[in-house]
């Protein structure tokens, strides 16, 4: 049998909080069967793709349907991991229904939301706290933050040579209006020792054997305490899906998805950093590969760091590659770019391989953390393939990067975006 909230590690167990995943469910979540993946309603032919995904999982990517989600791109079945097709990028906000969908483990449970309750506790913590639904937004001041959740691995499938993961193709990413109470204000309730270094978070869900460990994360107590960091219970003015965490989940602005942890049941703060799997040697990143990402200090070692940022990116939602255009016709070209909120300071488009680049015309600013539309028009001129380049700068002007920057786990895509269409 497996008890403990927290997976095990290589720390003794005296240095972990050890907390009963049994006291956790007694009483408040009500899991009446481990749905780690409903029957499937419909599946149709692969959608469109980039070309440069690994060999198969274009083939082996149908667009299949979730109970309450819309066909997506699935990748695997236990854990479901499915993606968002391009299309439902074409507006600033991702519909609940085409929000992708990123689960580690199989054993995802349905949660009641009338019996679910949250535990804050914790060594560092000078009272622990048990809250139900109705008081997280009785007691707490309640606020809304636009924000992209993206995953480490978005892109990952785009890697040459590739690399071992879910091979992720340009989807695995979303945009929100995330309602919820600031996590601050639940840790000062509950009161944090001067001591504190990192705050963990566990998930309602569950693995399918022992031997794997339970999917548990940590920030440091500086992002803990962002007054952007949310426990969230709606997306886009709606209760959270049961796929992307009902009925509450950890939003973590600016910081790709690991750390969004979803179905959210305990919350532990530390005086030590959290040594468990999902933390070390997972989630990392080459040290110096990316000197501009925000810093996880106590979670760093000679070698590797935690991933943590998003790095700024752009997406073409207008055209696929591929796709005809007539000679002399006037096109518009559309998309989205993003980043890990420094906000978009320009979007930059070529069709002559970055000479020249032209600036374009960015949509509305619904924050720092949200997706920031674009558009530029050009007129073909000539019959044959064209390249249309297009490059995101931040506010702190980093750019997106000429070559792909490698690193063994897949993270940090962001090349300067390319799809070529022909011009007939």
């Amino acid at each position: 049998m497996r008890y403990s909230l927290w997976a095990r590690s290589s720390r003794p167990l005296e240095e972990d909080t050890m907390v009963s995943r049994r006291r956790f469910l007694a009483g408040g979540l009500a899991i009446p069967a481990i749905s780690s993946l409903a029957p499937l309603s419909s599946w149709a032919a692969t959608p469109w793709q980039p070309a440069e995904l690994v060999p198969g999982a274009v083939e082996t990517a149908r667009l299949e349907t979730l109970p309450g989600k819309v066909a997506l791109i699935k990748r695997s079945y236990r854990p479901p991991n499915f993606e968002t097709p391009i299309e439902y990028f074409r507006q600033p906000f991702t519909r609940n229904e085409a929000f992708f969908v990123r689960y580690h483990l199989a054993g995802i449970p349905r949660v009641d939301a009338r019996t679910w309750r949250l535990k804050v506790a914790g060594e560092a913590a000078q009272n622990a706290l048990e809250l139900d639904l109705a008081a997280l937004s009785r007691d707490f001041e309640v606020v809304e933050v636009a924000a992209v959740c993206q995953c480490s691995g978005n892109r990952r499938g785009l890697f040459i040579p590739h690399v071992q993961g879910v091979e992720w193709g340009v989807g695995a990413m979303g945009n929100a209006r995330w309602k919820g109470v600031r996590l601050r204000d639940v840790l000062n309730k509950a009161g944090v020792h001067k001591e504190a270094v990192e705050v963990a978070f566990d998930g309602a869900d569950m693995p399918a054997i022992e031997a794997t460990p339970d999917f548990v994360k940590s920030l440091p107590i500086e992002r803990a305490l962002d007054e952007n960091t949310l426990i969230a219970f709606a997306m886009n003015g709606k209760p959270l899906p049961h796929w992307n965490g009902f009925p509450a989940r950890l939003v973590v602005p600016g910081w790709t998805a690991t750390y969004w942890v979803k179905q959210l049941i305990g919350i532990d703060i530390r005086s030590k950093p959290l040594g468990q799997f999902w933390m070390n040697p997972a989630y990392r990143i080459p040290r110096a590969k990316f000197p501009g990402v925000d810093r996880f200090p106590t979670q760093e070692n000679a070698d590797t760091q935690p991933i943590t940022d998003i790095v700024v990116n752009s997406l073409v939602t207008s055209h696929f590659g591929g796709e005809q255009i007539p000679l002399g016709k006037r096109i518009e070209v559309a998309g989205i770019a993003w980043d890990g909120g420094r906000g978009i300071r320009s979007v930059l488009v070529s069709t002559g391989f970055g000479h020249p680049w032209q600036e374009a015309q960015l949509g509305r600013d619904f924050g720092r953390f949200s997706f920031r539309t674009f558009s530029c028009t050009f007129r073909p001129t000539a019959r044959g393939p064209t390249t249309i380049m297009v490059k995101a700068v931040n506010g702190r002007g980093d750019s997106q990067s000429p070559e792909l920057i490698f690193n063994p786990a897949g993270y940090h895509h962001n090349v300067i975006a390319r799809i070529t269409i022909e011009v007939v």
